[in-house]
């Protein structure tokens, strides 16, 4: 539901559609790299795994969306989504929700939430096609076709990306004699919105996505201790399904009743010594349905009660197992202006897992803009919790002696922030800052026992930092951004920092409308050092070094149907890895065009 930024206390970044296509970030990785508080684990490039470490928290303490619909994918170990696969060019906005968010959003949101909406068609009908070039043998395909006639709403939308030869393996881990294979990338999306508004008070829509992801790369690393010249293929399919009907029997009341369906398919083989006579292999299956309702009703402006309940099941399927389990949840909001210029936003909500049992969580984050100074204030309190997982709880490993223990509780948190804005300068400029704070517990581990192994809850840790920023927009032709994030993590049972979770990251951006019709942009990110393993974790931890990258893009609009555009990614040619062991893509050059019907 729509919410002005200043009606809530919580920190949220927003990505709209015209800022991602003016930088030309084709993939949700390279999009997510430039918001704070966040770092982007990619094994290489387009098609590697990818992991997002959201404030500090582990990767699979965010929760995912697509259209309202959840993506964890429960055919993980850690129900975490894997990025690799999300393509951008169907997206009006990413929005990254920073803190625990379990009191609206339920399981998972330990961390936060990031929610991805796509187009929706409005207006003439439109047919919009592209093409782009560029190094490392990548092609990059887009087509789409929206509008609206009569009651009707449509967006049909095609994506492919291929990427055939990007070297990840870095060549100090490749034994002498064992030639660099490089990873190969082939990436196929088709999404769908339609809507029939079908009267004044009720309207359906109907959502589809489905991707198809190829990938191979090194086997094994190429380690000394495993020299192999050959590949692994890991092979995805992602479907995302959502229906739903809206009734609004008068003005301030409005409803949605809706249905969810997700399926993840995995496949693993390696290694392939022989194309023609590959290795039989592993496959996983998770699927997750839900039903929902929620109804608003708005007491007076800027005073809106939310209320609803979600039935979710998911399933896992592999060799040896084949596991569900459900939760059923109910939960309230109130949004709330209690008098000028102060804002309110809270909620909470009980979750009732059938493993498990129950869960009540919650968040209050307020919001006051001082007279004079126009100065904003805020600030959130949380609570968040994820359900152990299909895996965790039931997959065994008898030949290691490792098994899944049914008894696991649910990982939990307790976050809060409190930070400022100020604007400057007639509001040519803005500065904040924000301090926040979250503390885990219960957190799932691996034990090891005389005779065996298995998960636990023993784990505890904390996170905290700061995330500050400056906005400047010079005039219509200028403006940018610059952030800072400082994050310190400790595991409170080992007295350690934590993994992949670089205390200092700079992100800047910067948009330069030369003239009519050109634009340019220039993104900067900074990574401060990080505890890592090597690829293979024979060393538990190490010190990566920090890396700073530099894209450059520009976008020309030739005439009202046409437009030529190229960007530079890896300025610099900055050689890194994140994870360690895993190139970056170096200096890399892509352009192409876009045609558009009237």
């Amino acid at each position: 539901m729509p919410i002005p930024v200043i009606a809530t206390g919580s920190s949220v970044t927003v990505l709209t559609d015209t800022l991602l296509g003016q930088q030309q970030r084709r993939t949700a990785a390279d999009a997510l790299q430039q918001v704070p508080g966040l770092n982007v684990v990619q094994t290489g490039g387009a098609g590697g795994q990818t992991s997002v470490f959201l404030r500090g928290t582990n990767s699979n303490h965010v929760k995912v969306q697509i259209d309202g619909i959840d993506v964890n994918d429960p055919s993980t170990p850690n129900r975490s989504f894997d990025f690799s696969q999300l393509l951008t060019d169907d997206l009006s906005r990413i929005e990254v929700l920073r803190g625990p968010q379990s009191g609206l959003y339920g399981g998972d949101a330990i961390g936060g939430v990031i929610s991805f909406v796509t187009k929706r068609g409005e207006g003439p009908a439109r047919a919009t096609a592209s093409v782009e070039g560029g190094s490392y043998g990548t092609v990059n395909q887009f087509g789409r076709i929206a509008g609206s006639e009569g009651i009707f709403d449509y967006a049909v939308s095609v994506q492919h990306l291929r990427q055939a030869s990007l070297p990840v393996t870095p060549l100090d881990l490749l034994p002498a004699g064992v030639p660099l294979r490089t990873a190969f990338t082939d990436i196929k999306t088709v999404s769908t919105k339609l809507g029939a508004q079908l009267t004044d008070e009720f309207r359906l829509n109907t959502i589809l996505r489905f991707s198809d992801s190829t990938y191979l790369d090194q086997a094994d690393g190429g380690f000394p201790s495993r020299p192999t010249p050959y590949r692994n293929l890991n092979d995805q399919q992602q479907l995302a399904l959502r229906g739903e009907a809206e009734w609004t029997p008068f003005a301030n009341f409005h409803n949605v009743f809706g249905a969810n369906y997700s399926r993840f398919d995995r496949l693993f083989a390696g290694p392939i010594v022989d194309p023609l006579a590959p290795p039989t292999p592993t496959t996983y299956l998770g699927e997750r349905t839900r039903f929902d309702y929620r109804g608003d009703v708005a007491l007076s402006p800027g005073n809106l009660v939310v209320f609803g309940a979600q039935r979710e099941d998911e399933r896992f399927r592999t060799t040896g197992i084949d596991r569900s389990n459900g939760n059923t949840g109910g939960f309230a909001e109130l949004q709330a202006q209690p008098f000028e210029r102060a804002f309110l936003v809270a909620n909470i909500r009980h979750d009732a897992n059938d493993q498990f049992g129950g869960a009540t969580t919650f968040r209050v984050a307020p919001s006051y803009i001082l007279p004079y100074t126009e100065t904003r204030l805020k600030g959130s309190v949380g609570t968040g919790f994820k359900p152990p997982t299909l895996s965790q709880l039931y997959q065994d490993y008898p030949g290691f002696r490792f098994f899944g223990n049914p008894n696991l509780r649910p990982e939990s948190s307790f976050g809060f922030d409190a930070g400022f804005e100020q604007p400057l300068f007639g509001g040519a400029a803005t500065v904040g800052a924000t301090y926040y704070e979250t503390d885990f517990r219960d957190l799932i581990q691996t034990v090891f026992l005389p005779t065996s192994s298995t998960y636990v809850n023993v784990g505890r840790a904390v996170a905290y930092g700061a995330e500050t920023f400056v906005t400047v927009r010079f005039n219509e032709a200028w403006s940018g951004r610059i952030d800072y994030t400082n994050t310190v993590t400790k595991d409170e049972i080992a007295g350690q920092e934590l993994l992949r979770r670089p205390r200092h990251k700079v992100s800047g951006t910067a948009i330069w409308n030369l003239m009519p019709g050109l634009t340019m942009t220039g993104t900067l990110v900074v990574l401060g050092s990080f505890v890592d393993g090597n690829r293979d974790f024979s060393v538990s931890r190490l010190k990566a070094p920090g890396f700073a990258t530099v894209n450059l893009s520009a976008t020309y609009a030739w005439s009202e149907t046409l437009s030529l555009f190229g960007r530079i990614d890896n300025l610099f040619d900055q050689r890194y890895q994140n994870p360690t062991g895993f190139r970056g893509p170096g200096l890399a050059v892509y352009g192409g065009v876009r045609v558009t019907s009237f």
